[in-house]
Order: C-alpha cells, then sequence, then structure tokens
C-alpha cells in the first residue's frame, strides 16, 4: 500500500524537539482500515517514505485520530524544511 501526503511541518517540544506532519484525516481513516494488518504494536505502522531526494524509514504514530510522520533530522536538514513548510511525503506501508 502507498500514499502521497501533504502536510504542514511542525514542532513538538518536549525534552528535545521533535518534528512531524500531520496525515490528513482522510487517509488516516483508510490507513486505520488496515491497521490490524499494518502494525506491529500499539497502533505505530512502520513505514519509508521520501521526501524530495531523500528516502527514510520510520513509524507513523497515531495521534488524537491521525498519524504523525516523524521528520527526523537527518531528512529535515537535506531538505531544508523548517516549521510551517508545507511538504509532499510518499510513504510506502511494509505490511
Amino acid at each position: 500500500m502507498q500514499f502521497s501526503i501533504v502536510g504542514t511541518v511542525f514542532e513538538w517540544r518536549g525534552p528535545a524537539p521533535f518534528y512531524f506532519v500531520a496525515v490528513p484525516e482522510q487517509q488516516s481513516a483508510e490507513i486505520k482500515a488496515s491497521e490490524s494488518m499494518l502494525t506491529y504494536g500499539w497502533g505505530v505502522i512502520p513505514v519509508e517514505g521520501r521526501i524530495g531526494k531523500t528516502e527514510f524509514t520510520t513509524s507513523l504514530i497515531p495521534r488524537q485520530g491521525v498519524y504523525l510522520v516523524p521528520i527526523k533530522n537527518m531528512v529535515r536538514l537535506p531538505e531544508k524544511l523548517a516549521v510551517g513548510d508545507e511538504v509532499e511525503i510518499s510513504l510506502t506501508f511494509k505490511a
């Protein structure tokens, strides 16, 4: 299963800053419908992603009815992403 999403980079400040993009509600609902086949536990779903020329592996995190895509610095910095930037992400699920 593959998705291409568009979302805005936002920051969550905890013990260290973390960056995320929320999967839109409609696509989150489609992912949720297949969650039992995709998750390895706790609703977390492994994916391979791509932003621009940068490919990465991460896991979608369920949060308040949608999934969040973590954007690590190894992706954010080479792609010059900042809080508030709109970004297109290709996601491939590892089911």
